[in-house]
């Protein structure tokens, strides 16, 4: 069964896919107000649709960057800590060959 649709039951609803409409012969010519076109529309909503994509994709990428950060943060306070550690080990290895010395200057 090959008929056309109507206004309530369109073939398509995709509206690049649907008949122009032809003006009427009732009507005089330009008294109605000028077709307006939807591109607009559609480009607004694949643009809303590539904008939010885009937030999502911005939003991971921050994500992943704060994780970053902190990574390098977590991996300085390891090496300060490290640091500080052999510091004192350091520090009582000099005390000990201080007193080492000592002991042998005193005998």
């Amino acid at each position: 069964m090959n008929t056309a649709g109507t206004i309530d039951r369109p073939l398509t609803h995709d509206p690049k896919k649907q008949a122009p409409m032809k003006p009427s012969t009732s009507e005089p010519a330009g008294s109605a107000t000028p077709d307006s076109t939807t591109s607009g529309a559609t480009e607004a909503r694949q643009n809303r649709t590539r904008e939010m994509q885009l937030m999502q994709e911005a939003l991971a990428r921050a994500h992943m960057h704060d994780r970053l950060h902190e990574a390098h943060r977590q991996r300085q306070a390891t090496r300060l800590a490290v640091a500080q550690r052999m510091q004192r080990r350091a520090e009582r290895a000099s005390l000990r060959a201080r007193r080492a010395l000592a002991m042998a200057v005193m005998q």
